[in-house]
């Protein structure tokens, strides 16, 4: 990710300051239509300090791609672990507003709830934006699995005495993903959702989408950069 370069007046406390802020207008709970008819994957690559921003729309039932779109934005945010969500939402915005076509729920690469300051980029999104999202995390950010998965598709993530999201097998002999609250739904919901959306990964379609056409847009700059050299 390159080296961490913060302004002098830059406070990761009083950014951490603001997470715990926000995480309190999360909403936990479902807030989703009674059918749901379009979901996105949004993904952020980088090209030195540019970010390339993609969001992916997909029919819920079907799962094909019925809309995408890109953005270029230079990254004005460093790469701080815990921070990420200060980075990426703003690309990830300016996607999701040329959108012609309004998805019902965003699944996000990050986590959402799951976080030390319990608003991970996927409950940023969501605040920002007023919309449905679900946190599908590769890896362990923050607290502690209940039980060993070595039988089970599906273990709860918990700190302490609070279950901040779920660890699901989404493919038999694969790792699991991390799944947690983004904003306006529930983690019952996001797991169901998270698992109507695998195809032939265990990363949803919506989110592998996004990184692909955000990695072809990446490969697209590198090359004329390589030409006008």
């Amino acid at each position: 990710m390159g080296t961490v370069k913060l302004k002098p007046n830059f406070s990761i406390e009083k950014a951490h300051e603001t997470q715990l802020k926000l995480s309190k207008q999360i909403v936990l709970e479902d807030v989703l239509p009674e059918k749901i008819r379009f979901v996105a994957g949004v993904d952020v690559a980088y090209v030195k300090d540019l970010a390339v921003g993609a969001v992916a729309v997909l029919d819920y039932a079907s799962l094909e791609l019925v809309e995408s779109k890109t953005v270029l934005y230079k990254a004005r945010f460093p790469y701080v672990p815990t921070l990420l969500s200060f980075r990426e939402t703003p690309p990830t915005v300016l996607c999701i507003k040329k959108l012609h076509l309004q998805p019902d729920v965003f699944l996000v690469d990050a986590h959402g709830f799951a976080h030390p300051y319990r608003c991970g980029f996927a409950s940023h999104l969501g605040l920002v934006i007023g919309k449905p999202t679900i946190g599908v995390a590769k890896g362990r950010l923050f607290g502690e699995v209940e039980d060993a998965m070595s039988q089970k598709d599906l273990a709860l993530l918990r700190h302490e005495d609070e279950v901040i999201g779920a660890v699901v097998r989404t493919k038999c002999g694969c790792k699991p993903v991390y799944v947690s609250v983004g904003h306006m739904v529930s983690l019952e919901t996001a797991v169901k959702i998270v698992r109507h959306c695998i195809c032939h990964s265990r990363i949803p379609e919506p989110i592998l989408k996004a990184h692909q056409i955000a990695t072809a847009e990446k490969r697209k700059i590198n090359i004329a950069s390589a030409v006008n050299k």
